[in-house]
């Protein structure tokens, strides 16, 4: 009876992979890229950028935006999130009239401090830019190559795009993120696949928070920031609020670059704990979905494949190597994007072990009361998220 259920999971597993592979809308092929293209005309860009306790990285960021090759004007707004370093000095020490940094004011009730902090910025943009066509919302932790505007601004124009953005590449330089990083990265095209996405006939909406270029009409027919204010995955949020009024557009780049280091496994966990069970909207039945749904396509593979071989059940052994295979195969252009050996995919069953252990990390911080903790916030009851 045992090994019968072993041979049907086995089976499962690998039938799954064929699937996702042939027919998931083609996530793991990581090919959805910005070209080098120049837009015909150059509109004024106000970019907005929210910054919370970013001493470190905050001058980096808002110069990359200064040092663009984009023929238009680019004017920054930095919102001082109430921050105890010298977020805001280390911004003013820039010296730029091209950029602009304003007090945070308090954090008022139903808002996320983040959505709260870009609204403002999006306030003072259109005093300063009123010009501006788009708005760039980016991070205090994300630099931007000099030649990462230009293209992105030229798809959005060429393609009567609402929306454009890029999933910034993570640091992959500690042994820790080599093995989480990609894994996440290639998660995420999974539960959003980029083609789907970029299908204007398809209601599947995500974005990467790292760098979005967004309509500024298109937002305010929306309703504004104020219409996703309580949401703690804001990106995809934000998504999903603007397709219904047009296309959007979600890629993969090496001209974006987060600057946050996640050295150790508890950055990492922490990272993911704070929204995981958001994703699943405070779910317990979808929690289990979870969790069966990884280990049968990430555990059972190895387990069986190795197991099967040891104890003389070739049938369960070839079945469970066949589906770790495809997997690893699926893995490969996430692992190229990251400059990583394909030999690294063998090991995504582990990262999705660990991947799974902080999902339900985050549903028992949930029901502590902690809630998506960030920066010395929480919040810890809000409404259903909305990614697609």
């Amino acid at each position: 009876m045992f090994t019968d259920a072993v041979t049907i999971a086995a089976a499962v597993s690998l039938l799954a992979w064929i699937w996702l592979l042939l027919a998931h809308g083609r996530f793991w092929r990581a090919d959805q890229r910005l070209g080098d293209e120049t837009p015909a005309e150059a509109p004024t860009i106000a970019v907005v950028i929210p910054a919370r306790d970013e001493e470190a990285t905050i001058a980096d960021a808002v110069a990359s935006h200064l040092d663009q090759d984009y023929a238009g004007e680019v004017r920054v707004v930095v919102v001082d999130d109430n921050s105890s370093d010298g977020t805001a000095a280390a911004v003013r020490a820039l010296a730029d009239d091209r950029v602009t940094v304003i007090d945070g004011q308090p954090l008022p009730a139903g808002w996320t401090g983040k959505l709260w902090a870009v609204s403002q910025g999006i306030d003072a943009a259109a005093e300063i830019a009123p010009e501006a066509r788009y708005l760039l919302l980016t991070d205090a932790d994300i630099e931007h190559d000099p030649d990462s505007l230009r293209p992105l601004v030229a798809k959005a124009e060429a393609n009567s795009l609402h929306l454009v953005s890029l999933m910034a590449k993570l640091r992959c330089k500690s042994r820790w993120e080599q093995l989480l990083i990609p894994a996440f990265v290639f998660f995420f095209q999974k539960l959003y696949p980029f083609p789907r996405v970029n299908n204007p006939r398809s209601g599947m909406a995500a974005a990467a928070g790292g760098c979005m270029l967004l309509r500024r009409d298109t937002l305010a027919a929306a309703g504004g920031i104020a219409a996703i204010r309580d949401r703690v995955i804001d990106d995809c949020a934000l998504a999903a609020l603007i397709k219904p009024l047009g296309p959007i557009w979600l890629g993969l780049t090496d001209r974006v670059h987060s600057l946050r280091a996640y050295p150790r496994l508890d950055d990492v966990w922490n990272m993911v704990a704070r929204t995981a069970f958001v994703q699943l909207r405070h779910s317990a039945l979808l929690l289990l979905g979870t969790v069966v749904g990884m280990a049968l396509l990430y555990l059972v593979p190895p387990l069986a494949g190795i197991g099967g071989l040891l104890a003389g059940e070739r049938l369960i052994g070839n079945l469970g190597l066949a589906a770790w295979l495809l997997m690893t195969v699926a893995f490969g252009p996430t692992l190229k994007l990251y400059r990583l050996s394909m030999m690294e995919g063998f090991t995504l069953p582990y990262a999705a072990l660990l991947y799974t252990l902080m999902t339900i990390d985050s549903a028992r911080r949930h029901w502590r009361g902690e809630g998506g903790g960030w920066k010395g916030r929480t919040y810890p009851e809000h409404g259903p998220e909305h990614g697609g």
